[in-house]
C-alpha cells in the first residue's frame, strides 16, 4: 500500500545541513499498527510528515497504492492528506473557536460531504470515542483525554487509508495514555497506523510492528514487509475544496471570540465610509431640493421653441461687434478708455434659426395628449382692447410694459394650479372671459391702475370693482377704417355703434389668480389673461379683413405710409393676425417622465433632417437645474475624494489587522493544511475574515451616517429657512458604500492571506 523508496530529505540552517533522513526504504501493510522509535533528532517526525504529505523529500520516492508521487503537485498532496490520511497530534491540534462537532466535521467539508452526511459521520465516530454527550462544547472545555479523542475521531472521520499519531499520548496521564492507546489499537485491525513514539514500552505493548530509527537511518524492524508492488499508478484522489460559505463560518467564530477587537476594526473602518455617506446624503439631498425645484417651476419653464433657441453667449452679452480699439484684447488693455461704441445687434453665424412650419404644428398635434396639459401656439397679433367708462366713451388700456399685460392664458386648470392659486371667481371658459393675475401680495404695478383710469393713489381696488369693469375689443373690420383719400387704415373710434349692435367682443373679469408662492418670482407676469379663444376668433376674422388684405398686397404700411422690409411686413402682418406663423410655442409636459418622452419624440423628428433643418426646444428648466446639479456634483466630488483618504487609510489598517490574525491563527492554518485544505482554501478562509469584517464595517458607517442625518437635518432647519430633511442617504448608496467596504477590505487582506497560504504547514503546527 504504501511505501519509502531511498527518501531523503535535510534541512538548511544557515551554512549547517541537518540530514534529517538518509536513504531510508520501508514499506507498510494496509492493516497494521507501526511504532517508530527513536531519540530525538533520528528522523522519525520527518518521517511521518512525508508520509502524510505534510513535507517533501529531497530524493528517492514515496509510492502509494502502486503510485509514485514524484510527480505529485501540490492539489495531489492536499487532495492525498484529506482522503487518504488522518493525523492524532500530540498537542491535540483543534481550531479553538470552533465547537467540537465542527472540528470533526472539518475534513469531510473539504471532501464535499453534504452538511447532512458530514454532521451523521461526525456524531457516528464521536459517539464512538465516547464524546456523544460534548459535541456542541469548546475544545478548551474539555480535558486533555478528551480533546485527544476529538482528535482521533476528527482524523477516522473521512475513513483514510492511514492514520498518523505523533505522540498520541504526550500530554496526558498513563491511564488516559492507555485509553487512548486502546482506541488507536482497535483502529489498527482495519487501517494502517503509523505512531511515532519515545515509550519503547508503550510501542512493544500496543503495535504489531516497532521501527527504530537513528540519524535518519532505519536500525530495526521488528515486522519487516517487503513491497513487491511496481510503481504504476492506480492511485485516484478526489479534488478538495473549502466552500466560501464554510469559510465565512471559520472567519466568522474566530471573530466571535475577539468582538471587542473586531467591533474596533469595524469601526475604524467604518470612518471614511460615514464620510462619504454623509456627502453622498446631502448631495443626494439638495439634488432632491433642485428637483423639487423643477417641479415647482414647471409652469414657468416648460418646453419652449423659439425662432432664436437660448444661446448662452448670447445671454451672456457676447454679442455684436467689439470696440474698434478694444478689438479683442479686451479692457484689461485700456483702462483709461472712456467712451462707448454703438453697434448693430447681430445675429452669429451659429446661431441656429428655427423655421416653424405648419408641418412642424401638424407633427406636434400627432403626439400623445396624456403626455401634456396644453400646446400653445403664441402669435404676435395685438388685439386692440378698450374700457368703456360711460355710454361712448372708450378707453384705449395701453398693454406691454407701458400699461396691462394683455396675454393668452392657458386654460388647463390643473396646469394652472402648479403657478396659480385661483384666489376668487374662477378661470375663463370661453372668449369672453378673463383671468386677472396679482403677485403673492395681491399687488399689481401702478401703471395698470393708470392704464385703466383708476386712481393710483388709492390704498386698494376691490375684485368686484374690477368685475364691474366692461372691456370690449374689436375685429380688423370694425377697429379700422379705409381713409378713401389716402388709402391709408385708421382706427374708427366710433365704438358705441359696434357695441349696440353686438358686433363688439364684451369681455369681462371672470376670476382673480395669485401667483404660487412656491412659483419663482419674475417668471410669472401679472395683469389680464384672456381665454385663446379669443386670439383664434380674431385670427379668424383676421383672414378676410381689409386692412390685413391691402397690407399683404402692399410693401409700404397701410397704417403710416412708410415703406417696409420684407422682415417689418411679415412682422406688421403678425400683429394684424394675418401671417398666423407662431412666434412661439410652448409645450407643458404633465410631469418629468412625460417631459423626457416628448423630449424623445422631438429629437426622433429632427434626427432624419439636416442640422439647419431641424427645429432646437429649449427646456429652460432642466437647463438650471443641470447648472446647479453640475455644482454641487463637483463640491460633492471633492469632498467624497477627501473622505476617501480615510477609506484607504482604515483599508490599509485592516490588512494590518488581518495580517496580525494570520500570526494568531498560524496553527490554524497549519491544522487546515494537514487536513487538505488547499493554499487557495487558505487564503479563502482569510479573505472570508475580512469579508466580514468590511460588511461589518460598512454596515456600521452606513448605520451611524444615516443616524446621524437626523440632527443634521435639525440643525440645517434651523438655519436654512424651508428646508426640510435636507440629508438624504438612499437605500442604493447604502447598499453602494456597504459593497465598496467589502471591496476595499477584500483588497487590503490579499497580501496577508497569501501570506497565510504559502505558510509551510509542518511549521505552521509547530507554532504555540
Amino acid at each position: 500500500m504504501l511505501s519509502l523508496k531511498n527518501v531523503t530529505k535535510s534541512y538548511q540552517v544557515g551554512d549547517f545541513t541537518q540530514n534529517a533522513l538518509n536513504g531510508v526504504s520501508l514499506s507498510f501493510r494496509k492493516q497494521e499498527f507501526v511504532a517508530i522509535l527513536g531519540p530525538s533528532g533520528s528522523g522519525k517526525t520527518t518521517l511521518l510528515n512525508m508520509v502524510g504529505g505534510l513535507d517533501r523529500y529531497d530524493s528517492g520516492d514515496l509510492i502509494i497504492e502502486g503510485k509514485s508521487t514524484q510527480n505529485f503537485e501540490d492539489k495531489d498532496w492536499d487532495a492525498y492528506r484529506n482522503h487518504a490520511v488522518g493525523f492524532v497530534f500530540q498537542s491535540y491540534n483543534l481550531i479553538t473557536h470552533t465547537s467540537v462537532l465542527a472540528n470533526v466535521e472539518l475534513g469531510m467539508t473539504l471532501s464535499g460531504l453534504s452538511p447532512e452526511a458530514r454532521k451523521t459521520r461526525a456524531l457516528e465516530v464521536l459517539e464512538g470515542v465516547g464524546l456523544k454527550d460534548h459535541v456542541h462544547k469548546k475544545p478548551n472545555q474539555l480535558s486533555g483525554g478528551q480533546m485527544q479523542r476529538v482528535a482521533i475521531a476528527r482524523a477516522i472521520a473521512n475513513n483514510p487509508d492511514i492514520i498518523m499519531a505523533d505522540e498520541p499520548t504526550g500530554a496526558i496521564d498513563s491511564e488516559t495514555s492507555a485509553q487512548i492507546m486502546a482506541i488507536i489499537q482497535e483502529i489498527a485491525k482495519e487501517k494502517l497506523v503509523i505512531m511515532v513514539t519515545h515509550d519503547e514500552a508503550l510501542a512493544h505493548k500496543y503495535a504489531d510492528r516497532v521501527v527504530k530509527l537513528r540519524d535518519g537511518e532505519v536500525i530495526e524492524d521488528t515486522n519487516p514487509y517487503d513491497d513487491a508492488q511496481e510503481a504504476t499508478g492506480s492511485l485516484l484522489l478526489k479534488k478538495t475544496s473549502m466552500a466560501f460559505k464554510q469559510a465565512l463560518k471559520l472567519s466568522f467564530n474566530n471573530l466571535r471570540t475577539k468582538k471587542f477587537r473586531t467591533l474596533i476594526t469595524a469601526f475604524a473602518g467604518s470612518i471614511g465610509i460615514i464620510g462619504v455617506a454623509m456627502v453622498l446624503a446631502l448631495a443626494n439631498g439638495l439634488n432632491n431640493e433642485i428637483d423639487e425645484l423643477e417641479r415647482s417651476t414647471l409652469a414657468q419653464f416648460p418646453l419652449q421653441i423659439d425662432p432664436f433657441p437660448i444661446d448662452i453667449e448670447a445671454a451672456q452679452g457676447n454679442f455684436g461687434p467689439p470696440g474698434p480699439q478694444l478689438d479683442d484684447q479686451g479692457f484689461e488693455e485700456f483702462p483709461d478708455v472712456r467712451e462707448v461704441y454703438p453697434y448693430e445687434e447681430q445675429i452669429s453665424e451659429d446661431q441656429h434659426i428655427n423655421v416653424i412650419t405648419q408641418d412642424y404644428l401638424d407633427f406636434l398635434d400627432t403626439l400623445d395628449p396624456d403626455l401634456y396639459f396644453e400646446i400653445n401656439a403664441e402669435y404676435d397679433v395685438r388685439l386692440p382692447l378698450f374700457l368703456r367708462e360711460a355710454e361712448n366713451q372708450f378707453r384705449g388700456v395701453d398693454q406691454g410694459g407701458g400699461g396691462v399685460d394683455f396675454e393668452p392664458t392657458v386654460t388647463s386648470e390643473e396646469f394652472l394650479s402648479q403657478s396659480y392659486d385661483v384666489i376668487d371667481g374662477r378661470l375663463p371658459e370661453n372668449a369672453n372671459e378673463m383671468l386677472l393675475v396679482v403677485d403673492t401680495q395681491n399687488r399689481l404695478n401702478v401703471r395698470f391702475f393708470q392704464a385703466l383710469g383708476i386712481n393710483p393713489d388709492v390704498a386698494s381696488v376691490s375684485f368686484d370693482e374690477l368685475y364691474a369693469l366692461d372691456f370690449y375689443s374689436f375685429y380688423p373690420n370694425d377697429y379700422y377704417l379705409e381713409n378713401e383719400e389716402t388709402g391709408r387704415f385708421i382706427p374708427s373710434g366710433d365704438y358705441e355703434p359696434l357695441v349696440e349692435s353686438g358686433d363688439a367682443i364684451a369681455l369681462k373679469i371672470v376670476g382673480v389668480a395669485r401667483e404660487s408662492a412656491d412659483s419663482l418670482a419674475g417668471f410669472i407676469d401679472t395683469g389680464i389673461k384672456y381665454h385663446p379663444d379669443l386670439e383664434q376668433m380674431y385670427i379668424d376674422a383676421a383672414q378676410t379683413s381689409d386692412i390685413a388684405l391691402a397690407q399683404a398686397a402692399s410693401d409700404t404700411s397701410v397704417i403710416t405710409g412708410l415703406e417696409l422690409s420684407p422682415q417689418q411686413k411679415q412682422g406688421v402682418l403678425r400683429q394684424l393676425g394675418y401671417d398666423t406663423t407662431p412666434r412661439q410655442v410652448l409645450i407643458y409636459p404633465v410631469d418629468f417622465n412625460a417631459k423626457t418622452e416628448i423630449r424623445e419624440a422631438l429629437d426622433a423628428y429632427n434626427e432624419p433632417l439636416p442640422e439647419d433643418e431641424q427645429i432646437i426646444y429649449t427646456d429652460l428648466a432642466a437647463l438650471v437645474t443641470d447648472l446647479t446639479g453640475d455644482l454641487i456634483n463637483g463640491v460633492s466630488y471633492v469632498l467624497i475624494a477627501f473622505s476617501s483618504i480615510s477609506l484607504v487609510v482604515s483599508s490599509i489598517m485592516i490588512g494590518i489587522i488581518t495580517y496580525v490574525s494570520v500570526l494568531e491563527r498560524t496553527k490554524e492554518i497549519g491544522i487546515l493544511r494537514s487536513l487538505g485544505a488547499r493554499k487557495k482554501d487558505v487564503s479563502r478562509v482569510f479573505n472570508a475574515e475580512t469579508t466580514i469584517i468590511g460588511f461589518t464595517a460598512g454596515l456600521l458607517g452606513v448605520a451611524i451616517a444615516y443616524g446621524l442625518t437626523f440632527p443634521l437635518n435639525i440643525l440645517i432647519e434651523s438655519l436654512v429657512d424651508g428646508i426640510d430633511g435636507l440629508a438624504q442617504l438612499s437605500l442604493l448608496a447604502g447598499v453602494a458604500l456597504i459593497l465598496i467596504s467589502i471591496f476595499l477590505t477584500f483588497i487590503a487582506g490579499l497580501i496577508p492571506s497569501r501570506i497565510a497560504a504559502n505558510k509551510h504547514p509542518v511549521e505552521a503546527l509547530r507554532v504555540e
